[in-house]
């Protein structure tokens, strides 16, 4: 009877994984077939390295190069200021943190990546384009406001993620630096972070993934017009 009911449910497993397969294949094939027109019309070539959006002129442009590589600035800019301040701030919850802080810290982050990306978008344009303009000049709307913005946004899934990882390794690590004659900070970060490495990098790569995938916001923020862009 239990072989019976194991084979049910790895039957059942199998099916929601075939599912969950299934639909991301049918998305992709929809936006597949549905772009194979406007491809074959427009050219992927002219498509991907055109540095010019103006849909509605006659005769239209669709380059969308320009938009292409500011997703990367930002992105990158992005990871310059969430990744390493993501990472610090997992150790000092993992082995720094007092437990009082603690209680109140780990649900204030776990809630901040439960925030609408609108309301980030929100918070960029009344406070962070405000403080860049005063600070720098211009008007504020820039990759860098956009890059802090999101810096801001990845930091709930690399803290809460790199957090795991480093709580994951085993306490012998740890004591077996100390009894080698490494201090408290040596053994967390010549030991402890590169045992946990696999861990870290997932944090990392989910953080930029939803960096990448995050646009709402950075169209508030920064401006993706073809003359923004050098050598465009």
């Amino acid at each position: 009877m239990t072989k019976y009911k194991e084979s049910i449910m790895k039957a059942i497993f199998f099916a929601a994984a075939c599912t969950s397969i299934l639909a991301v294949t049918l998305i992709c094939l929809f936006l597949f077939i549905n772009g194979i027109p406007a491809m074959t019309k427009i050219g992927i070539f002219d498509f991907l390295m055109g540095t010019t959006w103006k849909p509605n002129n006659t005769p239209p442009s669709f380059g969308i190069l320009p938009m292409i590589l500011g997703s990367i600035y930002v992105t990158a800019g992005a990871a310059v200021i969430g990744v390493p301040i993501g990472i610090l701030t997992a150790v000092f919850m993992a082995h720094y943190c007092p437990s009082k802080l603690y209680r109140i810290l780990k649900p204030a982050i776990n809630l901040l990546a439960g925030i609408p990306s609108i309301v980030y978008g929100f918070f960029g344009l009344v406070v962070i384009v405000p403080f860049i303009r005063d600070t720098f000049g211009g008007d504020g709307n820039s990759m860098l406001a956009a890059s802090i913005l999101l810096g801001i946004m990845i930091l709930p899934t690399i803290v809460g993620i790199s957090e795991s990882a480093i709580r994951a390794i085993p306490q012998s690590y740890y004591e077996g630096a100390l009894a080698l004659g490494a201090s408290h900070e040596r053994s967390i970060f010549f030991v402890i972070l590169p045992a946990a490495k696999s861990g870290i990098m997932a944090a990392i790569v989910l953080g930029i993934g939803r960096a990448i995938g995050e646009t709402m916001q950075s169209s508030w923020l920064q401006e993706t017009r073809q003359e923004c862009l050098p050598g465009c």
